[in-house]
């Protein structure tokens, strides 16, 4: 297994995580197919999504696979008066990720994070290992306070 950025940064910081590898279709980078693959219910696995906001600039938000991002409610939580998803051919130069491989972890800067509300319903939740074909599973208390993200009610 390559030891990505995201995991070279938890163990510098002494959390541990189990890396969870699966088979990459690129035809179908879903998220709940990622789920399937590593065999965990969607709702415990979190996609890492990149938002500009007109006012407050790049934010990171983080929900389940099986829901989408309300960008209204995304808005008022950071206290923009919009929100859009940042293109996808700007992701690699904002944050250093591809598409189906962006980790909240170890981004080119640290941008304001967000996890959807409902990570609270789990003890650990799966997060991009920063690479298609790895998820990292992680504590979820360890990587709100490592990546000092806020809960908050953001997806459908």
């Amino acid at each position: 297994m390559v030891k990505t950025n995201a995991m070279r940064l938890l163990e510098q910081a002494g959390i541990s995580y189990k890396a969870l590898e699966y088979e990459v279709d690129e035809d179908n980078l879903a998220g709940e197919h990622v789920a399937e693959q590593i065999g965990m219910p969607p709702e415990q696995v979190f996609k890492t999504l990149v938002v500009k906001g007109q006012k407050k600039g790049i934010m990171v938000f983080c929900i389940p696979v099986n829901s989408e991002l309300n960008l209204k409610k995304a808005a008022a939580v950071v206290g923009d008066k919009k929100i859009e998803m940042l293109h996808v051919k700007d992701l690699l130069r904002t944050t250093g990720y591809i598409r189906g491989g962006c980790s909240p972890i170890g981004m080119k800067k640290k941008y304001p994070t967000f996890i959807d509300e409902t990570a609270f319903l789990f003890d650990e939740i799966t997060v991009s290992a920063g690479i298609r074909g790895c998820q990292l599973c992680i504590p979820r208390e360890r990587l709100i306070d490592y990546i000092d993200a806020k809960l908050c009610d953001i997806a459908d």
